[in-house]
């Protein structure tokens, strides 16, 4: 779905963004540019709606406060989700040092607090998808995400991520079969 303005140039908003009398209104822009794009990313991540509302709006808050420190060697894009993608890595580690149940316990798992979230409308095979996703190593999760859901080619994720292209592929085709081994077994037993 594309905001009125998605269409603005990155260059125009960091260039409002760096003025401070235009400051408020780029970081408006960009907000309504990224924002939907970061909270898809960081929902597939933490799993509730409420958490990577949190998370996103964190992301924000760091680059306002360090927007003077974007380089410009990477895309815009790409460093929003760096932040994100750090942030949401963060929420998951103290999210776990919290957690005193254990990760199998019935209440506690994926798939019941997905079902308990109001704003999960998927279905069953959703549900377990997203559990598969959520077994995966942390870098099997972002390439997944990244390849299935976003569409992202190689080449993009390589810049994003700092990793070969090659080493992306391979993280890829483990992570679908892993995702493949945990489905059959899912419906199996």
């Amino acid at each position: 779905m594309k905001t009125l303005h998605s269409d603005i140039a990155d260059e125009q908003i960091l260039d409002l963004l760096l003025r401070d009398a235009n400051a408020e209104r780029g970081f408006r822009l960009l907000m309504e540019k990224y924002q939907e794009r970061l909270y898809w990313q960081v929902r597939r991540m933490v799993h509730g709606h409420d958490d990577a509302n949190d998370v996103v709006q964190n992301c924000f808050i760091k680059v306002y406060r360090s927007i003077h420190n974007f380089e410009g060697k990477s895309k815009l894009y790409t460093w929003l989700y760096r932040i994100a993608t750090n942030e949401a890595i963060t929420f998951i580690n103290k999210k776990k040092k919290k957690m005193a149940a254990p990760l199998d316990d019935g209440e506690n798992s994926l798939s019941n607090r997905l079902q308990a979230d109001p704003y999960f409308d998927g279905d069953e095979i959703q549900s377990r998808l997203k559990e598969a996703i959520s077994l995966l190593p942390e870098k099997q999760q972002q390439v997944f995400n990244l390849r299935y859901f976003d569409e992202m080619n190689y080449a993009d994720m390589s810049e994003m991520l700092g990793t070969t292209k090659g080493g992306l592929k391979a993280s890829f085709h483990h992570a679908v079969k892993k995702v493949e081994v945990y489905m059959r077994q899912s419906v199996d037993g």
